[in-house]
């Protein structure tokens, strides 16, 4: 039965600042061809009748890549549940839809400062009133996300070995 890689691996660059998530094997790729260091290893390993090599869980560009804007995530459901940590922003359960804040048919907007994470009682409560109509009170006033929130909507979840490389950036 084979063995399935992790999924993917952050990239840093030179500079040691993240600038992407690549899947693993591209991530073994850059090893082989000596275009990265590795700084992390998943407990994966990737074997051939030549090689046996750990996965790659955190590798840096050997050399600097200028990044010629700041990244974002694009506005989408997961990048919302990533911002509010999953949690309804009404009630503070499990959430498991998003909400305008002012609902679109009263005019608002598809933005990060009108989209929230809501579960399922507290939408249907709110329905398509405004805040001041219904018994509802959000719990943080939404906006765009942190710096980098993108590198947990490409990776899904993140690994607890990328944090020592993410702390520092995470303002």
């Amino acid at each position: 039965m084979p063995r399935t890689l992790p999924s993917r691996t952050l990239v840093l660059n030179a500079t040691y600042e993240p600038i992407g998530v690549v899947p693993s094997r591209r991530a073994v790729v850059l090893a082989l061809t000596d275009k990265v260091d590795v700084l992390s290893e998943s407990a994966a390993r990737i074997s051939s009748a030549n090689l046996d090599l750990a996965v790659p869980s955190v590798v840096r560009l050997r050399y600097y890549v200028k990044v010629p804007y700041q990244r974002t995530a694009p506005l989408s459901r997961r990048a919302v549940f990533a911002r509010d940590h999953g949690v309804c922003q009404y009630c503070g359960k499990p959430a498991e839809s998003i909400d305008h804040v002012i609902p679109r048919s009263r005019g608002g907007e598809h933005t990060w400062e009108n989209v929230v994470a809501c579960c399922r009682r507290c939408n249907t409560l709110k329905s398509d009133r405004l805040l001041r109509d219904c018994p509802l009170e959000l719990r943080s006033t939404p906006a765009a996300p942190t710096r980098f929130v993108w590198l947990k909507v490409a990776a899904g979840t993140v690994p607890a070995d990328w944090a020592p490389y993410l702390d520092s950036y995470a303002a």
